[in-house]
Formats: C-alpha cells, structure tokens, sequence
C-alpha cells in the first residue's frame, strides 16, 4: 500500500532532523574556533556551490522571477531570522536543552495552519501536540537555572521559523524545491557575512574546521531539500509534530559528542513528547483509511 502525502511529509521531516541535528553539532564544535558569522560564510559557500550546481542539473535556474512572490521573500525572512538566532543559542547552552526548547515549534505551527490556512486538526491532535509541548516544559523548567538568556534566543528561533514554515505552504507548488533550496543557501551565507564584522571579523578556519563545515555543508542542504520536501507534500498539522524526533537526535550526539548527560526531567519530558508523536502519527494513519480513494496524492518528492 503505497503512502500517503501526510506519512510521506513526515519521514521527510524526520529525516531533516537528524541531519539539521548533525549540522548542529559540528556547529557547536566549531563554534569554539569561529564565530557565528564566519560558521555562516564558510559553510554556506560549500553548500551554494553543491546546490547550484544541483539547480543547474535540474534545470531550475530559470526561477528567479520567484524573488518577486511573497511567500518567497517572506520564508527568507523567516530562514535568516531563525538561523541567527538558534545558531546564537546553541553557541551558549547544551544542544539538548536549545532543540528541547525549539520542539515548541509544532504547536505554534498548527496554530497558525488551524487561523491562518484552515487546516482540520480534531481534538485528539490538538492533545497529542500540546502534550508534546507540556514535555518541552518539563525539560526546560521555565524559572530555572536553565533558562536563560541563550534559551530566549532560541525562543526567538521559534517565532522566526514559525514564520519560514507557514510562508512555505504558500509558495505555488510548480516552483522547483531545489531553487528554493538555493535561495535560502544564498540568503543565509549572505547574512553570514552581514554579520561577520559585528562578530569578531574574519579569522581564517583550521584545516579540521574547513573539513567539518563542508560536511555540515552537506548535511544542510539535505536537511533544507526534506524540509521543504515534507511541508509541500503534506498537512502542515500532520507534518509538523515529527519535528520532535529532533530532541532524540539532539540528546544522543549531545552526549556522545560533548557528555552532556540528560537527567531525569530531560529524559520523562523526551518520553512525553516521542509519545505525543507517535500517537498523532497512528491518528494520521487511521484519518488516512477513511479519506475517499480519490484523495490525490499530494506534491512528489522533487529535491532528492
């Protein structure tokens, strides 16, 4: 039985979280060499050659009239607001703790598809999500020592990428993944060097760091193609709790990379969130029998 557009979007989303977590942890282990805008700059150079490079393959270099629709410039808005802002984030705090705190996401995002697209969310949904946001609260343990003023940037990231995801849905789906892919490399390595002097300025990356970031080049681009990919096959509300598998990545590399060892309230409020998205999967694929056969099959994957 083939799958649906909605269970399609969310492997898509899960695997752009194990490579955004990926590139989060090579960030963090540079982050100790370079600042944050030249992380930015030298990454985004590697990963503007790799997907133009892609864009010219796919022949979808022809797009830039693009630059004039609004949810176009509105995601790019979006993309460098929350990119700053995390990449701050985890610079500061364990990487468990920033991802744990950008696992609000989904909930903001539903929100915003129920107001803004009128997208259906029943009520079972709604409790699996706002129990995936109770277990968010139960890791960062608002008052305490954790949250600080690094947890309030990756708040920030929060709003920002709320903003980059919902404007996603509104760009026409004949407009190729992989240019928008582009753009956003383009934008993102451009805002990088906007905010290279303000950071420090330029110090020339170590060999080992040049590598790293390559690599992180690599896995950016990937978790940019399954990241759109996902949001423009399915439901928004559908997709968007699948973004909790990022925690689980973020706590395995964590420890394994950096010994930061999760402790009580770290690993109950994981267990309440991976629930919560396990039981708002199982509600997808019992919602998907009783859809109508006609049902289409949503936007194919077109980036990979």
């Amino acid at each position: 039985m083939p799958l649906s557009s909605n269970l399609r979007g969310s492997l898509f989303m899960a695997a752009a979280m194990a490579a955004f977590t990926a590139n989060d942890t090579i960030t963090k282990a540079v982050s100790a060499e370079l600042n944050i805008g030249e992380i930015l700059l030298v990454r985004g150079l590697v990963a503007m050659v790799l997907v133009a490079a892609l864009a010219w393959y796919r022949d979808a270099l022809r797009s830039f009239s693009a630059l004039l629709i609004w949810p176009v410039g509105l995601r790019v808005i979006g993309e460098i607001g929350g990119t700053l802002t995390y990449l701050s984030a985890i610079a500061q705090i364990p990487l468990a703790n920033a991802s744990a705190i950008f696992q609000a996401l989904p909930l903001v995002i539903t929100l915003g598809a129920a107001l803004v697209f009128g997208e259906p969310v029943g009520w079972r949904r709604w409790l699996a999500i706002a129990a995936g946001f109770l277990g968010v609260l139960v890791i960062v343990r608002p008052g305490a020592e954790g949250f600080s003023q690094a947890a309030l940037l990756a708040l920030a990231s929060v709003g920002f990428c709320a903003v980059r995801d919902l404007a996603t849905r509104r760009i026409p789906k004949n407009l190729p993944t992989v240019f928008i892919t582009l753009l956003t490399t383009v934008t993102v390595t451009t805002a990088g060097a906007a905010v290279l002097v303000p950071l420090g300025g330029w110090r020339p990356p170590s060999g080992q760091a040049l590598g790293l970031l390559t690599f992180a080049a690599v896995l950016i681009l990937i978790g940019y193609q399954c990241i759109i990919v996902s949001l423009r096959t399915g439901d928004i509300s559908a997709v968007a709790p699948f973004r909790y598998t990022a925690l689980l990545w973020a706590m395995l590399t964590g420890y394994l990379t950096f010994g930061h060892k999760p402790d009580g309230a770290m690993l109950a409020g994981a267990a309440i969130i991976v629930a919560s998205g396990l039981y708002a999967f199982y509600r997808e694929r019992k919602r998907d029998k009783l859809r109508p056969a006609a049902t289409g099959p949503g936007l194919p994957p077109d980036g990979l």
